[in-house]
Protein backbone atom coordinates (compact mmCIF):
# COMPACT_ATOMS: atom_id res chain seq x y z
CA UNK A 1 0.00 0.00 0.00
CA UNK A 2 1.61 3.42 -0.98
CA UNK A 3 1.33 5.78 1.78
CA UNK A 4 -0.52 8.39 1.55
CA UNK A 5 1.09 12.17 0.85
CA UNK A 6 0.68 13.95 3.93
CA UNK A 7 -0.63 18.07 3.58
CA UNK A 8 -0.27 20.62 6.46
CA UNK A 9 -2.23 23.69 5.84
CA UNK A 10 -0.80 26.32 7.69
CA UNK A 11 -3.00 29.41 8.13
CA UNK A 12 -0.97 31.38 10.38
CA UNK A 13 -2.97 34.47 11.47
CA UNK A 14 -5.80 34.48 8.70
CA UNK A 15 -8.36 34.92 7.62
CA UNK A 16 -9.76 38.02 10.13
CA UNK A 17 -13.46 36.54 11.04
CA UNK A 18 -14.58 32.90 12.05
CA UNK A 19 -16.33 33.25 9.07
CA UNK A 20 -14.38 33.25 6.77
CA UNK A 21 -12.74 30.88 8.70
CA UNK A 22 -15.90 28.03 8.40
CA UNK A 23 -15.70 28.98 4.33
CA UNK A 24 -12.05 28.51 4.26
CA UNK A 25 -12.36 24.84 6.24
CA UNK A 26 -15.68 24.16 3.95
CA UNK A 27 -13.64 24.63 1.14
CA UNK A 28 -10.79 22.73 1.64
CA UNK A 29 -12.69 20.04 3.24
CA UNK A 30 -14.39 19.46 -0.10
CA UNK A 31 -11.16 19.36 -1.82
CA UNK A 32 -9.92 16.59 0.64
CA UNK A 33 -12.45 14.45 0.36
CA UNK A 34 -12.16 14.36 -3.73
CA UNK A 35 -8.43 13.92 -2.91
CA UNK A 36 -7.32 10.54 -3.18
CA UNK A 37 -3.74 9.53 -1.43
CA UNK A 38 -3.61 12.60 0.13
CA UNK A 39 -4.10 12.90 4.36
CA UNK A 40 -4.97 16.89 5.15
CA UNK A 41 -4.12 18.67 8.14
CA UNK A 42 -5.59 21.89 8.81
CA UNK A 43 -3.78 24.00 11.23
CA UNK A 44 -6.51 27.35 11.81
CA UNK A 45 -5.30 29.99 14.40
CA UNK A 46 -6.10 28.66 17.71
CA UNK A 47 -9.09 31.12 18.68
CA UNK A 48 -10.88 29.06 15.64
CA UNK A 49 -9.97 25.67 16.37
CA UNK A 50 -12.42 24.10 18.77
CA UNK A 51 -15.53 25.75 16.78
CA UNK A 52 -14.04 24.01 13.37
CA UNK A 53 -13.48 20.91 14.80
CA UNK A 54 -16.46 20.57 16.60
CA UNK A 55 -18.49 21.18 13.75
CA UNK A 56 -16.44 18.83 11.32
CA UNK A 57 -17.96 15.13 11.28
CA UNK A 58 -16.09 13.34 8.45
CA UNK A 59 -12.90 11.65 8.48
CA UNK A 60 -10.19 13.13 6.22
CA UNK A 61 -8.81 16.02 7.34
CA UNK A 62 -7.58 16.20 10.83
CA UNK A 63 -6.58 19.31 13.17
CA UNK A 64 -2.72 20.81 13.97
CA UNK A 65 -2.86 23.96 16.66
CA UNK A 66 -0.10 26.01 14.81
CA UNK A 67 1.93 27.12 18.82
CA UNK A 68 1.32 25.62 21.88
CA UNK A 69 3.40 25.89 25.34
CA UNK A 70 4.63 22.82 27.07
CA UNK A 71 3.82 23.18 30.36
CA UNK A 72 0.74 21.59 31.84
CA UNK A 73 -0.96 25.18 32.91
CA UNK A 74 0.25 28.00 35.26
CA UNK A 75 1.21 31.39 35.36
CA UNK A 76 2.21 31.79 31.57
CA UNK A 77 0.09 34.74 30.50
CA UNK A 78 -1.34 34.69 26.69
CA UNK A 79 -0.14 31.35 26.19
CA UNK A 80 -2.76 28.10 25.76
CA UNK A 81 -1.29 24.32 26.61
CA UNK A 82 -1.12 21.28 24.60
CA UNK A 83 -3.30 19.75 26.98
CA UNK A 84 -5.68 22.56 25.96
CA UNK A 85 -5.75 22.06 22.41
CA UNK A 86 -6.31 18.85 22.45
CA UNK A 87 -9.18 18.72 24.51
CA UNK A 88 -9.78 21.48 21.47
CA UNK A 89 -9.32 18.24 19.30
CA UNK A 90 -5.63 18.95 17.80
CA UNK A 91 -4.21 15.61 16.95
CA UNK A 92 -1.05 17.34 15.68
CA UNK A 93 0.92 20.29 16.64
CA UNK A 94 3.62 22.55 14.81
CA UNK A 95 6.67 23.01 16.60
CA UNK A 96 9.74 25.17 16.04
CA UNK A 97 8.53 26.61 12.29
CA UNK A 98 10.59 29.58 11.62
CA UNK A 99 8.36 32.46 12.43
CA UNK A 100 8.26 31.32 15.85
CA UNK A 101 12.19 30.65 15.81
CA UNK A 102 12.20 34.12 14.59
CA UNK A 103 9.92 35.05 17.61
CA UNK A 104 12.64 33.62 19.99
CA UNK A 105 11.44 29.88 20.05
CA UNK A 106 14.93 28.36 20.78
CA UNK A 107 16.15 24.55 20.35
CA UNK A 108 15.74 23.62 23.72
CA UNK A 109 11.90 25.18 23.67
CA UNK A 110 11.18 22.63 20.87
CA UNK A 111 12.77 20.13 22.65
CA UNK A 112 10.25 20.47 25.81
CA UNK A 113 7.19 21.27 23.03
CA UNK A 114 8.29 17.61 20.81
CA UNK A 115 8.38 15.80 24.29
CA UNK A 116 4.86 17.21 26.17
CA UNK A 117 3.02 16.64 22.83
CA UNK A 118 4.00 12.94 22.62
CA UNK A 119 3.52 12.47 26.57
CA UNK A 120 -0.27 13.97 25.33
CA UNK A 121 -0.28 11.53 22.63
CA UNK A 122 -0.09 14.24 19.66
CA UNK A 123 1.91 14.24 17.03
CA UNK A 124 4.52 16.98 16.64
CA UNK A 125 5.60 18.36 13.76
CA UNK A 126 8.63 19.56 14.30
CA UNK A 127 10.47 22.11 11.84
CA UNK A 128 14.20 22.39 11.18
CA UNK A 129 16.10 24.83 8.10
CA UNK A 130 19.01 27.48 8.05
CA UNK A 131 17.77 31.06 7.18
CA UNK A 132 20.59 31.61 4.47
CA UNK A 133 22.80 29.59 2.51
CA UNK A 134 26.57 30.97 1.60
CA UNK A 135 27.80 28.26 -0.25
CA UNK A 136 29.52 26.81 2.59
CA UNK A 137 27.61 24.15 3.75
CA UNK A 138 26.79 25.59 7.05
CA UNK A 139 23.07 24.38 6.65
CA UNK A 140 23.67 20.68 7.69
CA UNK A 141 25.40 22.03 11.06
CA UNK A 142 22.46 23.93 11.64
CA UNK A 143 19.79 21.67 10.73
CA UNK A 144 21.81 18.40 12.50
CA UNK A 145 21.79 20.69 15.95
CA UNK A 146 18.07 21.79 15.41
CA UNK A 147 17.53 17.92 14.90
CA UNK A 148 20.08 16.81 17.91
CA UNK A 149 18.31 19.27 20.09
CA UNK A 150 14.61 18.30 19.16
CA UNK A 151 14.74 15.42 19.64
CA UNK A 152 17.07 14.58 22.23
CA UNK A 153 13.63 13.45 24.33
CA UNK A 154 12.11 11.27 21.96
CA UNK A 155 12.53 7.37 22.49
CA UNK A 156 14.26 5.84 19.23
CA UNK A 157 10.74 3.51 19.40
CA UNK A 158 8.72 6.68 18.89
CA UNK A 159 10.50 8.85 15.99
CA UNK A 160 7.31 7.18 14.04
CA UNK A 161 4.98 9.47 15.72
CA UNK A 162 7.26 12.68 14.99
CA UNK A 163 6.90 14.71 11.46
CA UNK A 164 10.21 16.19 10.34
CA UNK A 165 9.72 19.74 8.26
CA UNK A 166 12.60 20.73 6.20
CA UNK A 167 11.96 24.70 5.99
CA UNK A 168 14.74 26.72 4.57
CA UNK A 169 13.69 30.14 5.56
CA UNK A 170 15.21 31.67 2.72
CA UNK A 171 12.22 30.41 0.40
CA UNK A 172 9.77 31.26 2.84
CA UNK A 173 7.92 34.03 0.85
CA UNK A 174 9.15 33.33 -2.28
CA UNK A 175 7.78 32.64 -5.68
CA UNK A 176 10.01 29.35 -6.76
CA UNK A 177 10.86 26.16 -4.31
CA UNK A 178 14.18 24.85 -3.85
CA UNK A 179 15.52 22.43 -6.47
CA UNK A 180 13.82 18.63 -5.53
CA UNK A 181 17.68 17.03 -5.75
CA UNK A 182 18.60 19.50 -2.90
CA UNK A 183 15.66 18.54 -0.77
CA UNK A 184 16.90 14.96 -1.53
CA UNK A 185 20.50 15.78 -0.52
CA UNK A 186 19.20 17.38 2.55
CA UNK A 187 16.83 14.22 3.47
CA UNK A 188 19.51 11.72 2.97
CA UNK A 189 21.21 13.94 5.26
CA UNK A 190 18.82 14.31 8.39
CA UNK A 191 18.09 10.74 8.01
CA UNK A 192 21.60 10.07 9.03
CA UNK A 193 21.68 12.31 11.53
CA UNK A 194 18.67 10.87 13.10
CA UNK A 195 19.96 7.35 12.67
CA UNK A 196 23.36 8.42 14.50
CA UNK A 197 21.33 9.68 17.50
CA UNK A 198 18.59 7.34 17.49
CA UNK A 199 19.00 3.98 15.64
CA UNK A 200 18.22 2.08 12.26
CA UNK A 201 14.51 4.39 13.03
CA UNK A 202 16.04 7.51 11.83
CA UNK A 203 16.02 5.77 7.87
CA UNK A 204 11.93 5.61 7.72
CA UNK A 205 11.81 9.30 9.41
CA UNK A 206 8.78 11.25 7.58
CA UNK A 207 10.03 14.25 5.90
CA UNK A 208 7.77 17.14 4.71
CA UNK A 209 9.13 20.47 2.61
CA UNK A 210 7.82 23.24 3.66
CA UNK A 211 8.84 26.94 1.56
CA UNK A 212 6.84 28.34 -1.24
CA UNK A 213 4.90 25.26 -2.16
CA UNK A 214 2.24 25.23 -5.10
CA UNK A 215 0.58 23.46 -7.91
CA UNK A 216 3.55 23.83 -10.10
CA UNK A 217 6.24 22.45 -7.88
CA UNK A 218 4.54 19.88 -5.66
CA UNK A 219 4.72 17.13 -8.42
CA UNK A 220 8.59 17.52 -8.82
CA UNK A 221 9.03 17.73 -5.38
CA UNK A 222 7.21 14.46 -4.63
CA UNK A 223 8.75 12.75 -7.37
CA UNK A 224 12.76 13.86 -6.48
CA UNK A 225 12.87 15.54 -3.44
CA UNK A 226 12.29 12.34 -0.87
CA UNK A 227 9.03 13.79 1.04
CA UNK A 228 6.10 12.73 2.29
CA UNK A 229 3.81 15.94 1.97
CA UNK A 230 4.15 19.53 2.19
CA UNK A 231 3.62 22.21 5.05
CA UNK A 232 2.00 24.68 3.07
CA UNK A 233 1.53 28.41 4.20
CA UNK A 234 0.33 30.91 1.33
CA UNK A 235 -1.60 28.76 -0.90
CA UNK A 236 -3.43 26.72 2.00
CA UNK A 237 -4.87 30.14 2.85
CA UNK A 238 -6.29 30.41 -0.88
CA UNK A 239 -9.08 27.82 -1.27
CA UNK A 240 -8.81 27.60 -5.61
CA UNK A 241 -4.94 27.23 -4.94
CA UNK A 242 -5.01 24.91 -2.23
CA UNK A 243 -7.45 22.89 -4.33
CA UNK A 244 -5.42 23.00 -7.38
CA UNK A 245 -2.63 21.55 -5.21
CA UNK A 246 -4.14 18.89 -4.24
CA UNK A 247 -5.02 17.75 -7.56
CA UNK A 248 -1.59 18.16 -8.47
CA UNK A 249 -0.17 15.81 -5.41
CA UNK A 250 -3.13 13.62 -6.94
CA UNK A 251 -1.60 13.24 -10.67
CA UNK A 252 2.03 12.67 -8.81
CA UNK A 253 1.14 9.51 -7.12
Amino acid sequence: MVAKTIVVANWKMNPGSFREAKKLFDAEKKAAEKARGVSVIVAPPAIFLRELSQSYRGSKVAFAVQNAHFGAGGAYTGEISLAQTKDARARYVIVGHAERRAEGETDDDTRKKVAAALALKMTPILCVGESSRTGGGEQFNVVREQLRVGLADVAASALGRVLIVYEPLWTIGAKTTMNPREMHQMAIFMRKCVVDSHGEGGRSLKILYGGSVDEKNAGAMLRDGDVRGFLVGRASVNALEFGKLLEAIERAQ
